[in-house]
């Protein structure tokens, strides 16, 4: 079978086994994500000290910017759902250097809000990058209007 029916067919599965509380779940996410971009461009001082201070140095100037412009755009368009998975896509480096090398150097223990929250934050990408955006999403919205397999 070709690629794009077979991602239909996954599409539409996901679809259809989606709870609508998952889509709150996806909205919230995003809200999450756009807050945190806010956040680090009201105190890219504070941003540029965390990259400054861990593995990434030599490129904290535009780390800083990408994050902050990545979890801006991407938080709105993962809170509508429009192009979801390609907005994840941006996010997931960022998330991963947050739990890999970022956040790591304050330790693992539990009053680590940031690595904790990046963790569960990675965790939600990770299972929305799998199962989409889900119903109440623009994506759902356009797929189902130019969707030709749905005749």
């Amino acid at each position: 079978m070709n690629l794009t029916h077979d991602m239909n067919r996954v599409e539409r599965w996901a679809d259809s086994h989606h709870p609508i509380w998952i889509d709150f779940l996806r909205m919230a996410l995003g809200v999450f994500i756009f807050v945190k971009g806010w956040l680090f461009i009201q105190d890219t001082a504070a941003l540029q000290q965390i990259m400054n201070n861990s593995q990434f140095s030599w490129v904290s100037l535009g780390l800083a910017h990408y994050v902050a412009f990545v979890h801006l755009v991407g938080g709105i368009l993962i809170a509508i759902g429009l192009i979801t998975r390609a907005a994840i896509l941006f996010q997931l480096p960022i998330l991963i250097g947050a739990v890999f090398f970022i956040n790591p150097e304050r330790g693992f223990y539990s009053e680590n809000t940031e690595l904790w929250s990046s963790i569960i934050v990675l965790a939600l990408l990770i299972f929305f990058l799998i199962f989409g955006s889900g119903r109440l999403s623009a994506d759902y919205r356009i797929r189902t209007k130019h969707d030709p397999l749905d005749n």
